[in-house]
């Protein structure tokens, strides 16, 4: 279901006050990126220095228009860089309460979706590939599926997929299962 068809307070009813219980399982889905801001700066500091060096070399040979390509090679890597960090502050948020679950998407340019299902309903469809592991993850209830962590790596959406689904089960329990004591 999506946010058009999201409860409204009832008549009455105060802005601001949750009619909902608080969710007990939160998650929040971020896109891996393994080179940070540091890391991208050495990288391209290390490719500048390599082009120029080499678009030098070309240049002492005769060759001066390959020169221009050596920049040309540094600004598409930096394009597709920048794009690349870009896209990854899309994020999705998901919670899950006895009454609900939300799933909030947030694009790369920002832009919200919100996904509201019952816990009763709602079931989480894991699909996995025997070399690979997790390949995909949906949320289906009522005819209707949305995608999950579709940025996610194999490793973390089994993860994901475990934690959600222990939360979805305590969820139909009628709220968070106990934690057991450990063993003295």
């Amino acid at each position: 279901m999506s946010d058009a068809n999201a409860k409204t307070p009832a008549a009455g009813a105060a802005i601001g006050t949750a009619t909902a219980p608080d969710p007990f399982f939160s998650a929040v889905l971020t896109p891996y990126r393994s080179l940070g801001p540091r890391g991208f700066l050495v990288l391209m500091l290390l490719l500048v220095a390599v082009s120029f060096t080499a678009g030098l070399f070309c240049v002492a040979i005769g060759a001066w228009p390959v020169f221009g390509f050596f920049g040309l090679d540094v600004a598409l890597v930096w394009f597709a860089f920048r794009r690349n960090y870009r896209d990854a502050r899309a994020f999705e948020e998901v919670d899950v309460s006895i009454e609900e679950v939300v799933l909030r998407k947030v694009s790369a340019k920002g832009d919200v979706q919100v996904y509201r299902f019952n816990p009763a309903w709602v079931r989480i469809d894991v699909e996995r590939i025997e070399d690979e592991g997790v390949t995909r993850l949906r949320l289906r209830s009522h005819g209707r599926e949305v995608p999950l962590g579709v940025f996610l790596n194999p490793a973390d959406r089994e993860d994901f997929a475990r934690a959600f689904s222990l939360a979805l089960a305590s969820a139909r329990a009628g709220g968070p299962l106990p934690v057991p004591a450990a063993p003295a």
